[in-house]
């Protein structure tokens, strides 16, 4: 299983709205093949601040099957206008 993290820095003012789109990308992630769950947290220290945990099978399943899909182009009509800086994307395993 692979561990997607990625750091969002909403642009300020944003927030709420930010968040009420999240729900609605959420139930888009859900139905990619390969994805198990995902979690996104809000920085107690910057209000603007959050990070993305996503589960996936594979590699794969995030940057080749969900970021080539269809669904991946919702998801970014709905969520990348908010970020400033783009956000880092990194990926880990259980060591």
């Amino acid at each position: 299983m692979i561990l997607e993290v990625a750091m969002l820095q909403v642009k300020p003012g944003l927030t709420d709205h930010f968040e009420l789109n999240f729900k609605q990308a959420s139930r888009i992630i859900s139905r990619v093949n390969g994805y198990k769950s995902h979690e996104l947290q809000k920085c107690v220290e910057d209000q603007n601040k959050y990070i993305l945990l996503v589960h996936w099978d594979t590699l794969e399943d995030h940057t080749m099957g969900f970021r080539g899909s269809e669904e991946y182009q919702e998801w970014k009509k709905l969520l990348h206008h908010f970020y400033e800086p783009f956000p880092t994307v990194e990926h880990y395993e259980i060591v």
